[in-house]
């Protein structure tokens, strides 16, 4: 059943996600957050000082250090909100965008706040080398450089690297590395099938990043840097990563920039000011397993969002499950299914239809609200209808969210 709170998504928008070596890698992500922030409310003809609440995600904080921290209150202040704005900085790894927007939602149906955004953003390239203990200073020797990036840091405190958790658990339910070989080039061609279609174009979910020069003109990127052309020859020549047994470079996604935002508000507010809703929120969930369990967790989530919506699987006209690695929406729609091959492969033809983050990118503070809008943009290109998303963040944590067109 729908919401009786009427909570509605009436922009939404992103960056392009960038390529590792981007022009977009010196950006700092607290920069590409005030892009969005702008964009999105600009788009719907909202001023700055009625947005009542920002939630903001992002999960590389050494990448953040760099501006000191509260990425939130920087770029609502830097992106022209009013210095009254209420704002808050979040980390909830890859889901964080996601928990962005069920914290809006929570707001909304307390009667806090009737226009709300959630933001996202990340620039993983930036990531800088950290020297720990250089503070008390080194008399004499060597200084170790910590790369955050590397197994994502998740070794530090005794955790498996996420890739290794994945590609273990995808073979205990008998994901094979051929089948996420085979999702991950799915995922390029059914991308750049939706591309050449128009899919991913400027004014819709897109916008663009302009990177002015000293000389000349400026940069222009209108699109996802990453999609690439493969085979499942190429694929299969690619070495596992992490001490996984089946996650490699080729059906994982690549390290990316980018950022995203959401607004959401009353469809009171919305008819008021004769803005026509994007989609209706139904329902948000959250979960957390048993921190080897990622690659199962997107599965729980949605079964707690249907819930919690009063909905089914065959209810949904669309999913999307990030593609984190080819084994996550490959193990999630299998548990969907409960084991049954032809509601399996039911269930992946209707999982990312115009591909995911394989393709796209992954900056991984912002993917999650990416998720929401690209389904959003599809279920309206189609006709209307139901659809979920949902999101895995690291060691096992979960994000969903179940629209309506």
């Amino acid at each position: 059943m729908e919401s009786k709170n009427g909570i509605v998504m009436v922009s939404a928008v992103r960056t392009p996600f960038s390529k590792f070596d981007s022009a977009m890698a010196d950006i700092p992500s607290i920069d590409l957050g005030v892009m969005v922030m702008k964009e999105v409310i600009e788009r719907v003809g909202i001023k700055p000082a009625e947005v009542d609440d920002i939630s903001y995600g992002s999960c590389i904080p050494a990448e953040v250090a760099l501006e000191t921290d509260v990425p939130a209150r920087q770029a609502t202040l830097l992106a022209g909100f009013p210095a009254e704005n209420i704002s808050v900085s979040l980390d909830r790894a890859c889901c964080s965008s996601l928990t962005c927007l069920r914290l809006g939602v929570r707001a909304i149906k307390a009667g806090e706040a009737e226009i709300v955004m959630a933001v996202g953003a990340e620039n993983m390239p930036r990531t800088p080398h950290l020297a720990p203990g250089l503070r008390k200073g080194v008399r004499i020797g060597h200084i170790k450089l910590i790369d955050c990036l590397f197994e994502l840091g998740y070794g530090a405190k005794g955790f498996n690297p996420v890739a290794k958790d994945a590609g273990e658990v995808a073979v205990e339910y008998g994901v094979t590395r051929e089948m996420q070989d085979a999702w991950a080039l799915g995922s390029q061609e059914k991308y750049a099938k939706a591309f050449a279609e128009g899919k991913f174009k400027i004014g819709e979910e897109l916008m663009p990043v302009v990177i002015p020069q000293k000389k000349g003109d400026p940069i222009v990127i209108e699109k996802d840097e990453s999609p690439r052309k493969t085979s499942m020859e190429a694929l299969a020549k690619l070495k596992t990563i992490y001490g996984s047994p089946t996650v490699t470079a080729g059906n994982a996604p690549p390290i990316s920039a980018g950022a995203s935002a959401i607004l959401i508000m009353t469809s009171k507010k919305a008819k008021e000011k004769g803005l026509k809703p994007l989609a209706t929120v139904i329902a948000v969930a959250a979960s957390a397993t048993a921190p080897r369990e990622i690659a199962v967790i997107p599965a729980y989530t949605i079964q707690k969002a249907l819930k919690q919506a009063g909905l089914t699987l065959d209810d949904m006209k669309l999913i999307e499950i990030n593609e984190a690695f080819a084994a996550l929406p490959l193990v999630a729609t299998k548990i969907l299914a409960n084991n049954d091959e032809k509601k399996w492969k039911e269930l992946q033809a209707k999982t990312n239809v115009n591909g995911g983050a394989i393709a796209i990118g992954h900056p991984v503070g912002a993917s999650a609200a990416r998720l929401m809008m690209t389904l959003a943009y599809e279920l309206n290109r189609r006709g209307g209808g139901y659809g979920v998303a949902a999101i895995c963040g690291g060691l096992a944590q979960g994000e969903a969210v179940i629209i309506k067109v």
